[in-house]
């Protein structure tokens, strides 16, 4: 009993993304991140950002998880 095997036709070309495109999107991802990580560290639950214990505990969750003393 014979197998057929497909064989490629041509050797795979490699996909080029021009750093034009994908610098815009790093820098608005790294503003995003940058800005989270200064919420979840100034939130220190005397003085937040936001009322409320909800946000905070989140944020509390978030430093443990990033390592922030926050005890």
């Amino acid at each position: 009993m014979a197998q057929a095997v497909p064989v490629p036709a041509s050797t795979p070309i490699p996909l080029r993304i021009p750093l034009r495109e994908v610098l815009p999107w790093a820098v608005f991802a790294g503003a995003i991140l940058l800005s989270l990580l200064y919420l979840v560290g100034l939130d220190q639950g005397a003085t937040s950002v936001f009322s409320g214990q909800l946000l905070h505990e989140f944020m509390h969750d978030g430093r443990h998880l990033l390592g922030v003393p926050c005890h």
